[in-house]
């Protein structure tokens, strides 16, 4: 303790400087996290005093919620094809244009990112997979042959959950993306030089050796981006399928949450749904930083 003070009293123009940032982080991010946690033993709809319930929650979430075990094995399936794809496809496209003049570089960059910032890009993707012959795909389809009839695509359950998908990964090359670029950028050129000495001969064993355990934190920023969007996506199911979706097909825990704590408002509830998110959400994350440790190895 004695010198944890000194060090503190050492570098104490340090702590000044950070102490906004984390009375702002303890205040928006920390505070709220633990008041979920305590409220999801509570019953509380946000106009009587809340009412500890203890496990109630806990127990009704698991065993007697079919909708959230829908939503859990959607989201679950979601995470595990949009997660590892969009952030694989997010580096190779970094890789390849990173070998680009810089002028092109940065104007292949915006296409990429440009789909992350747009507005009303949903309106593109209903009439793409509009259920009457109208609608792009089906006109394609039927002109080709391939169908007699237009497929309703976002109202049929078998469809949804991959278009779902198809829209979350274009949406998804924006952040990530960029931090990938400004890794590769960063990394030391002369590095390339001392591992073609130690006996390095191909771009692959470049890319493992150097390029990868040269960009840690861009890579650790990136998969926690990835792993974050892909558990929190709502807004591409709601604005696609509907809310809810047929037959819960494009329910996810978080259109869960909203359902309970912004419509239903059972607040002890939607926090204990909120609480089980943030515990996969941690697990997922710490899982992913021991994978990306033993990259180079």
């Amino acid at each position: 303790m004695a010198l944890l003070l000194h060090d503190i009293k050492r570098q104490k123009h340090s702590y000044i400087l950070l102490a906004p940032y984390y009375l702002l982080f303890c205040l928006f991010t920390v505070l709220p996290v633990v008041l979920s946690f305590l409220i999801s033993f509570t019953h509380f709809n946000m106009l009587e005093f809340p009412r500890w319930v203890g496990w109630q929650n806990y127990t009704r979430l698991f065993l007697e919620d079919d909708v959230f075990l829908i939503a859990l094995k959607n989201t679950l399936l979601f995470v595990a094809v949009t997660g590892p794809l969009s952030y694989i496809m997010c580096f190779i496209f970094a890789w390849l244009i990173n070998d680009l003049p810089p002028k092109l570089r940065a104007f292949v960059t915006l296409i990429f990112y440009a789909p992350s910032i747009s507005g009303n890009i949903y309106f593109i993707w209903l009439i793409i997979f509009s259920g009457d012959m109208y609608g792009y795909l089906n006109g394609f389809l039927m002109k080709a042959g391939f169908a007699d009839e237009p497929i309703l695509w976002l109202q049929d359950p078998q469809y949804i959950l991959i278009i779902i998908m198809i829209v979350q990964v274009w949406l998804s090359l924006g952040t990530s993306f960029l931090a990938f670029i400004a890794g590769l950028q960063n990394v030391d050129p002369s590095l390339y030089e001392a591992g073609a000495m130690d006996g390095i001969r191909n771009r692959w064993q470049e890319l493992w050796f150097i390029t990868l355990p040269s960009m840690r934190p861009q890579l650790m920023f990136g998969a926690v981006i990835q792993i974050t969007s892909s558990f929190a996506v709502a807004e591409v199911s709601m604005n696609l399928a509907g809310f809810p979706s047929v037959q819960y097909a494009g329910h996810t825990i978080v259109t869960h949450l909203i359902d309970y704590g912004s419509i239903r408002f059972e607040m002890g509830y939607a926090s204990t749904i909120a609480t089980v998110l943030f515990a996969i959400m941690l697990g997922t994350n710490l899982l992913t930083q021991k994978l990306l440790k033993k990259v180079g190895e």
